[in-house]
Parts: structure tokens; sequence; C-alpha cells
């Protein structure tokens, strides 16, 4: 059992839903990188999904373009995010999944980056567009360094596609509930209850609900079917108006029922 598994039973025995938050490793630069990334884990991130910058990141809208493509500007690589989350891990144990695209994962080395990620404390995977049928290589080199590969699944994912995917899932299941690209919506998608309720019937793993969720009120619906709901977007813009903890605060009390779920 790693970190994600742990966090995930300590959420369900304590009755509440988690937060998982992505921000790109290097954006705008390392050092506001750092300070950002240790704010949100200190105001309330249970997951950190840890962007790797990309010159071509084909899933990602405007707001996650611009800032892999600010990181890059700045000098970020892989091997500078995985230095990033061993001094992450000095002071935290909040599980990181490093969220990235096949090919620099690729070109890094497979074996290379799994020995290195759990090294530094990284606690799973995420590559965007590597399809289910070419991902047994990197699957390979994560398995003995307790690494979780975590799925991607769609509204469009036929159910016996999906269901092959989650039957070697590991971590939780990231449910896309919109077809497209990245970036925060005015409106969750109405039919994403029933998928979730539809994945459940397919694996025991946590369900977490991504792209478009950007406020308090947003994240306590989708809450409502969900275990986790998945913000990057909007802490990307949260972090350049220097709103980064209070946003973070805004989604934590929204799924513990603390706060008053308005448009934070």
């Amino acid at each position: 059992m790693n970190r994600i598994d742990e966090t995930f039973a300590a959420l369900r025995r304590a009755g509440r839903k988690g937060l998982v938050g992505y921000l790109t490793a290097g954006d705008p630069d390392p050092e506001t990188s750092e300070r950002n990334i240790r704010a949100a884990l200190e105001h309330g991130v249970d997951v950190l999904e840890l962007g790797v910058p990309y010159s071509d990141p084909t899933a990602d809208g405007p707001t996650i373009q611009a800032a892999s493509q600010r990181a890059l500007a700045a000098g970020m690589t892989t091997a500078k995010s995985l230095e990033l989350v061993k001094r992450l891990r000095r002071d935290f144990q909040t599980p990181i999944v490093l969220f990235g695209y096949a090919n620099p994962f690729f070109r890094y080395g497979y074996a290379r980056l799994c020995a290195e990620a759990a090294a530094a404390g990284v606690d799973g995977l995420l590559a965007v567009d590597l399809a289910f049928e070419e991902a047994d290589e990197l699957r390979e080199h994560m398995a003995g360094h307790d690494l979780a590969l975590i799925p991607l699944i769609a509204p469009t994912t036929p159910r016996e596609r999906a269901a092959a995917i989650l039957a070697r899932a590991q971590g939780f299941v990231y449910y896309i509930m919109v077809t497209g690209v990245t970036g925060a919506r005015a409106a969750l998608a109405a039919d994403m209850a029933a998928h979730v309720a539809a994945l459940r019937g397919l694996t025991p793993l946590p369900v977490a609900v991504g792209f478009g969720i950007s406020n308090g009120a947003q994240a306590r619906r989708a809450a409502e079917a969900a275990d986790a709901v998945v913000v990057g977007s909007a802490l990307i813009q949260a972090a350049g108006a220097g709103r980064l903890p209070e946003l973070v605060r805004a989604l934590r009390d929204a799924l513990t029922g603390t706060g008053t779920g308005g448009e934070d």
C-alpha cells in the first residue's frame, strides 16, 4: 500500500472527499513554483498532481499550455521536476503523481524515470496520451517500484474498454467528465454522476472527477458522486493572481462541508 492508497483509506475513514490539485513544475519559474506547491500542500491538497512541462500538451487547454511554456522557458525539465519532488518530500507525505506525456517520459527512459521517481518520492505516474495498449513497457518498469499507473477514463470510453483498463488500474481512477481539453468551465457535465456510478460497477478504486472544476460549489456537487475532485487550471490562475491558498482552502472547506460552497 503506497501513499495514494493510504490517503484514500484515511479519507474514507474520515467520511471526507479528497482534493487532487494539479500544478505545473517550474511555473512561472522554479522558485515561485516551489513556493506555490508548498502553499497548496499546506492549505489542504490531499494528492498533488505535479505536471512535467511539455511543449505539446495536447490534452491541456490554454491555462496549462501557458504554464508549460513558462516553465520550459524558465529551464524546467523532467530531471528538475524530480529534484523538486525530493525537496518536497523533506516536509510533506502527501501523495505525488507525476503528470505528463508519453514523449518526455519515453525520451527520459522508462527504466530511469521509474527508478528516479520512486527514489525521489513519487507515488504514481499519469501519462495522458499513452494508450492502454501501449503502456505495458512503462508498466513493467513501474512494477518494481510501487508506482501506480493512474488511468484516465472519458465519457466516450466504451464499457468494455473501460473494464479492460480498470482491470489493471492502480491508485485511483481519473474520470474526465467532458470531451475536450483541460480548463475551468461554468458548469459540470450533466451526465457526470451516471458515468461515475457506472465506473463503480467496474472497479473498487476511488474515482476522482476532473476537467472543469474551478470553485467550491462545483467541487461539492462533483463530490456528491465521486471520491475526489481534480482541480488544475483554476489553481494555476489563482496562483498567478496571488490567491492560491484562498482557493485551496475554499475547495477543501466545500469538500468537508464547512464552506459556503459559493463561487470562490
